[in-house]
């Protein structure tokens, strides 16, 4: 059996990944990093494990790892959201989410290259559309996702036997755009081609089909309605 780890996995992204995965066979490792008692239910509920760790700290990221084994494919999901103008932005507020996105990213990548290397694998990076046309009011949000593909597009040269794609998802509804009222929804959804939000599956379902593909690497798939073309 083949086994996917899933960081982020206590969140509606990671969540229908390791749901995903874990009806096509994998395995689901579901990192947590606070949210304990919906990771260990999401754990149960697919035949999985739920490890808990920092991605924002090396030693806890190193250390995730050493629990997790062997892993197949890694579906990065972590991170966190912050909404403000940049001039009104704290160096810890950008630090905060430069950490949470990128250098988690970072930690994650590592641990799994380390060991992929040698018997290839799968990383699935999961960035934002905002990564890929920036973010008003969301400037360090946008610059972590837009580093999330400079990532990839790296790690798929230095390692040609672990094909890492970066995955951009649209505007998904996720308790992440809970901000929004029922008006701004509706206008929201108005501009995209598609009509409508996308859902945390249809993201799922782009991640298990970058991680069962041998001659995609480096590359970008957008899952956003067409709102970004």
């Amino acid at each position: 059996m083949k086994t996917v780890l899933v960081t982020g996995g206590s969140g509606a992204i990671g969540g229908a990944c390791a749901r995903a995965f874990a009806q096509n066979g994998y395995l689901p490792i579901v990192q947590y990093c606070a949210n304990r008692e919906d990771a260990e239910r999401l754990a149960k509920d697919t035949g999985g494990v739920a490890l808990q760790a920092d991605l924002t700290d090396e030693a806890s990221a190193n250390a995730l790892f050493e629990q997790a084994g062997k892993i197949d494919a890694l579906v990065h999901c972590a991170g966190v959201a912050k909404r403000e103008m940049l001039c009104d932005m704290t160096s810890e507020s950008w630090r905060r989410v430069i950490d949470a996105d990128l250098t988690s990213a970072f930690f994650a990548a590592r641990g799994a290259v380390k060991q992929m290397m040698w018997h290839g694998g799968k990383i699935v990076l999961v960035g934002s559309i905002w990564g890929q046309c920036g973010a008003s009011c969301e400037a360090a949000y946008a610059a972590a996702k837009a580093g999330l593909i400079g990532l990839a597009k790296s790690l798929a040269k230095e390692y040609p036997n672990v094909q890492t794609n970066c995955l951009c998802p649209g505007v998904i509804d996720t308790p992440m755009n809970g901000f929004l009222s029922e008006e701004e929804k509706k206008d929201l959804a108005a501009q995209i081609p598609a009509g409508r939000f996308g859902t945390a599956e249809e993201v799922a379902q782009a991640a298990l089909f970058l991680a069962g593909a041998d001659y995609i690497t480096g590359q970008v798939l957008a899952v956003n309605g067409g709102l970004y073309l």
